[in-house]
């Protein structure tokens, strides 16, 4: 969920994604019928029983690594400060206590970049790319990529891949298909392991890539 904004007129001053009173600026793990999920953190009193983790600013997409079980999530920094997060539970990841992004006015939003007790982000984009839909590869159709994430980009204009060793370390990236200049909305893997691209554009357009 996004953070509803830390400067929010109607809430100012109001940290929302740091409160466990609420479940704006969370990851929610809920049942079918929307109630609290078994297994979810205890956080406190007065903590939400759907969360599973805080400090999140606006999540754009998800995954779950089909090797490790791992839930990997892009999310929207400010201006600069885009994500790449492993998400554990009960895991804090800092906003807005801890960015790499500046306020769109230029003003600072945080001294700290890191801070303890918070986790720290897989990646990080200074200035941003606006990271949208996110897929872990899997599939024979391009096996070089097998375990990467691909995450679509809006700002840039691109499929970009995070290429991962054996142990989920990040040990480069590049972009893909540079015959995509579209702000890219979703990225997925079909079962034969092509890819499939949508843009965000009044008229849209959707690629499958494959070899």
């Amino acid at each position: 969920t996004g953070d509803h904004g830390i400067d929010n007129p109607r809430a100012p001053n109001t940290n929302h994604a740091q409160s466990l009173a609420t479940t704006v600026g969370k990851v929610v793990r809920i049942t079918v019928d929307g109630a609290a999920a078994p297994g979810n953190p205890t956080l406190g009193a007065g903590a939400r029983p759907e969360i599973w983790s805080l400090g999140h600013r606006n999540v754009q997409s998800a995954a779950i690594h089909p090797t490790t079980g791992e839930l990997w999530v892009g999310e929207h920094g400010a201006q600069g400060g885009d994500e790449i997060n492993v998400i554990t539970r009960g895991g804090n990841y800092g906003w807005p206590i801890t960015t790499h992004g500046r306020d769109y006015s230029g003003a600072s939003i945080s001294p700290f970049q890191t801070y303890k007790g918070m986790i720290d982000p897989i990646v990080v984009w200074v200035p941003s790319i606006a990271p949208s839909g996110l897929a872990v590869y899997r599939g024979a159709m391009f096996p070089e990529m097998a375990g990467d994430l691909l995450v679509g980009a809006l700002v840039n204009r691109e499929v970009r891949r995070i290429d991962l060793d054996a142990d989920g370390r990040v040990i480069g990236q590049a972009p893909l298909f540079p015959q995509i200049k579209a702000r890219v909305r979703d990225v997925r893997v079909a079962p034969d392991g092509a890819i499939w691209v949508t843009s965000d554009e009044d008229k849209g357009k959707v690629w499958r890539i494959s070899r």
